[in-house]
């Protein structure tokens, strides 16, 4: 019992647990293993509730309650929301992983430090978008780690305008991931919730717009002293390490679409598999090189899980009732389609709290009623609301690992020094939202 109360508590359990329902995750075309998966992803929730967040313990508790009312009125519901959440709890689980694997390479360290070099706008470009190819497969650990250097610099040099525009290139960097990296989680739950959506077809729309998210956000800085125009000079071995770097993902990115389009496999499973072969390979590369086995711990992971993969869960029955309250043949007028769909990134940034939940919500309610020709801009609408959303708020998981590692407050990185840039950024995705929605 003592164990059960420490966040610490019961490690080694929680990590098997989490390694066996990955295993049954890979599995959900087999009868029953969608639920196999599920109730081991909750069992190791459950032993590590002393270290769940708020939110994590409100989404496990609604994940009992609908479900319970789901198995009583509508088993239905039930069957279609352990399948969301054993597809998404694998896909977290591997990207995790890969997460794990990719940060122990001194590849990382080399092209972390090589993004501090050169004049100041060059420089911002580079921390920003090295931020947000960083991110395709490490994730929060892109944060961490530039984070991590930036802290080190006001260390060593004292707050200055050079550390805040590097604070303020990481979270739009890292905001910028999930508009259009092929393995992000708003991608693949934006096509798990939306399955008429093709996932090249959203990355198509969304990559240019992230793209240029990045870009203008240099403009949206501040002037930095004289002194700063170099932080470090040329790091040497920078180039080979990002021509390695970049075909990893590459050669993830193009194992998913291949997985998608010539096995059939629907795209949270694609890119499960692809990601999970980078990092069978990734520990048997380390196995060589260093005689070692490194098997990454999965008991902290029960965070995300909960929240994740739980959110996915309560899409799966919400839009179930929701569909079935509203019944099969509801729809909107059609002029409505483009009005709501200039309102999904705003309502992200509104809600603010936690992206997951309002990306779950917009696709389990709004899908089922979407018209095929307006797919496009529900799922536009959501990649980049949720992107600006996790860049200019206070609240998420990357402005509280950017304080812990920088010491600058979350509210004055969102708000003082981000907020026109976000709203000019929701104003510009949401006129794009109502073009895309409109019937021709």
């Amino acid at each position: 019992m003592t164990a059960f109360l420490r966040p610490d508590g019961l490690a080694s359990y929680r990590t098997v647990l989490t390694y066996l329902a990955l295993l049954a995750g890979v599995f959900t075309f087999l009868p029953g293993f969608s639920y196999l998966t599920t109730a081991l992803a909750c069992l190791a929730i459950v032993l590590g509730w002393a270290n769940l967040r708020m939110v994590a313990r409100v989404i496990f508790s609604l994940i009992l309650i609908l479900g319970g009312l789901a198995l009583a009125i509508e088993p239905v519901a039930l069957e279609r929301a352990s399948g969301n959440m054993a597809r998404i709890g694998a896909l977290i689980i591997t990207v995790m992983l890969l997460s794990a694997v990719l940060a122990q390479s001194n590849d990382i360290k080399i092209i972390s430090r090589s993004l501090f070099s050169g004049r100041p706008a060059h420089r911002y470009l580079g921390v920003t978008t090295g931020t947000a190819v960083l991110s395709v497969p490490l994730n929060f650990g892109a944060v961490g780690v530039i984070a991590t250097m930036i802290g080190v610099q006001i260390r060593e040099r004292g707050d200055s305008g050079l550390a805040r525009n590097a604070a303020r290139a990481v979270v739009r960097g890292f905001g910028a991931s999930p508009m259009a990296s092929p393995l992000s989680i708003a991608i693949v739950m934006v096509v798990t919730f939306l399955p008429g959506l093709s996932s090249w077809k959203l990355i198509a729309a969304s990559l240019p717009f992230a793209a240029l998210y990045l870009v203008a956000g240099a403009v949206f800085r501040e002037q930095e002293a004289p002194e700063s125009k170099v932080v470090v000079g040329a790091v040497e071995g920078a180039g080979p390490a990002w021509v390695r770097f970049l075909s990893t993902i590459a050669l993830i990115c193009l194992g998913a679409f291949a997985l998608t389009s010539l096995a059939g496999l629907i795209y949270s499973q694609a890119v499960t598999l692809s990601c999970l072969t980078a990092v069978v390979l990734g520990l048997l590369y380390r196995r060589i090189q260093d005689g070692k086995l490194f098997i990454p711990s999965l008991a902290m992971m029960n965070n995300e899980l909960a929240i994740m993969g739980g959110s996915s869960f309560l899409g799966g029955v919400i839009g179930t009732f929701a569909l079935n309250w509203m019944g099969s043949d509801f729809s909107l007028p059609v002029w409505a389609y483009p009005l709501v769909a200039m309102l999904v990134p705003w309502l992200f940034f509104a809600g603010g709290v936690n992206p997951i939940i309002s990306g779950t919500l917009s696709g389990s309610i709004l899908g089922p009623i979407w018209p095929d020709y307006g797919l496009l801009a529900l799922g536009f609408g959501i990649v980049t609301g949720w992107g600006i959303t996790i860049a200019g708020t206070p609240f998420s998981a990357n402005a509280l690992l950017l304080e812990r590692c920088t010491g600058y407050d979350t509210r004055v990185a969102a708000y003082g020094w981000s907020f026109r840039y976000s709203m000019i950024s929701l104003a510009a995705s949401s006129l794009i939202c109502g073009v895309l929605a409109l019937p021709f």
